[in-house]
């Protein structure tokens, strides 16, 4: 059964995470998480030592590295992907990528049991990053597409939701933005929340007993919008 480390750096928070599961042993998470604008490079590192330390592990018995892939802040993924690829390949571990949205939407199933799930991060310049979700016993589906646009060009997935759809991200915050249908099909929504990576070791740990053993060589960050990015900083 694997040791696997999360780490994440894609938003204003800063995080690590270490999911422990041994046979004949009960599962064990140990996490931190801090929001820390501008601070990633200096905090990210001791957090990965400070999981490590507490839950009495050393780096080579990791069985892989994990880090939030994105979307999100150009620079904190870049931090994140940087640190997590040095771990993985002075260890010679896989490298897992998570998705951030996927991580939020199994934030909200975890905290609130709510089935569909609408992801949005503030992408800046007046657009989100934003998918759709439906979680069912801790299992993750995508119903729409990670992308990123304006808020007023969301458009929800036509499915059966009782309960209506749950927002969670720092993209609601631009909720006045967004189109009347949409905001009526929105039941509750929290702009507060970050990603963390205590979601993304568990997402990581499921692609890795699924088989999923990428080279650290081989994992890249996802921008969705890469190529604005650079030609805005031109």
């Amino acid at each position: 059964m694997p040791i696997l480390l999360a780490l994440d750096a894609s938003s204003s928070a800063c995080s690590a995470a270490l999911l422990i599961r041994r046979d004949g042993a009960e599962e064990r998470l140990v996490t931190r998480f801090a929001l820390t604008p501008r601070e990633h490079t200096r905090r990210l590192l001791p957090m990965v030592d400070e999981v490590l330390a507490e839950a009495g592990v050393s780096p080579s018995e990791l069985d892989a590295v994990a880090y939030g892939r994105g979307p999100g802040s150009f620079t904190g993924l870049r931090i994140a992907a940087g640190t997590a690829q040095g771990l993985a390949y002075g260890l010679d571990r896989p490298l897992l990528g998570v998705s951030t949205l996927e991580a939020l939407a199994l934030a909200a199933h975890r905290r609130h049991g709510v089935e569909h799930i609408v992801t949005a991060m503030d992408a800046r310049m007046g657009e989100i990053y934003v998918a759709a979700w439906r979680c069912r016993d801790g299992a993750t589906e995508a119903l729409l597409d990670e992308a990123v646009m304006p808020p007023q060009r969301l458009q929800l997935p036509e499915v059966s939701s009782e309960g209506g759809w749950h927002g969670i991200g720092s993209g609601w915050a631009l909720w006045e933005a967004m189109p009347t249908e949409v905001q009526a099909a929105i039941a509750q929504r929290d702009a507060e929340s970050e990603p963390a990576a205590e979601e993304m070791v568990l997402l990581a740990a499921r692609d890795y007993a699924q088989g999923l053993r990428p080279a650290a060589h081989e994992s890249q960050p996802i921008y969705l919008r890469d190529q604005v990015a650079w030609q805005k900083g031109k």
